[in-house]
């Protein structure tokens, strides 16, 4: 149980916005800095399939879900959905996330270590960079918002997919990765952070 523990996987994936402003480095920095371990890296351009199967890790519930989640924002905006069912809209924004996931290259990663999807979620900030906090690498280095992205009917480009839970993360994981390309190693600094009694810190 301790070494589940200490070796929960999240996926992460830098989107294409992200690569073509040259914040690759900037966001490997922030998510290393915690003391997760890189184990796996790729960088790939994913075909229309590839990333319309990502985003149905969820099956038909993730679309109920997300279109019932977009009529309610209509809603408050005191407009109404322009689709007939939640379906509907969540398969319009499955085709807008998978086009834009798919515009270009993208860079894959797997991050581990202790609560690696909440600490991840909480250094990625809000799926809308526009109200995500101070702090996060959404809220600090991009400017998109949900109105915006509404007008021009398109995905919101926030940079950054990262994995919502650990099975969501289970699921995700194969489709980018074979299970010979995550690695498996010694960083030195996973002493300090889950070493018991800190041996060999002295001479």
């Amino acid at each position: 149980m301790v070494a589940h523990l200490k070796k929960e996987h999240t996926l992460v994936i830098i989107k294409p916005d992200g690569v073509q402003r040259a914040l690759m480095g900037e966001i490997i920095r922030r998510y290393e800095r915690t003391g997760l371990k890189l184990v796996a890296l790729k960088m790939t351009i994913p075909t229309s399939e590839m990333a319309r199967t990502h985003y149905m890790v969820g099956g038909e519930e993730w679309l109920e879900n997300i279109g019932r989640k977009a009529a309610v924002a209509y809603e408050k905006k005191g407009k109404k959905s322009p689709f007939a069912t939640f379906r509907e809209n969540g398969v319009a924004i499955l085709e807008a996330n998978a086009k834009y996931l798919s515009s270009g290259p993208v860079v894959a990663m797997i991050w581990e270590g202790h609560q690696a999807v909440g600490i991840v979620r909480k250094i990625t900030g809000g799926t809308e960079p526009l109200s995500s906090d101070v702090g996060t690498i959404r809220g600090d280095l991009t400017v998109d918002s949900y109105q915006l992205a509404d007008s021009d009917q398109r995905s919101i480009r926030n940079l950054i997919h990262a994995s919502g839970t650990p099975e969501e993360a289970e699921k995700e994981i194969p489709i980018w990765f074979e299970e010979k390309e995550i690695l498996k190693y010694r960083l030195i600094a996973e002493q300090i952070l889950y070493d018991v009694n800190l041996d060999g810190i002295l001479e």
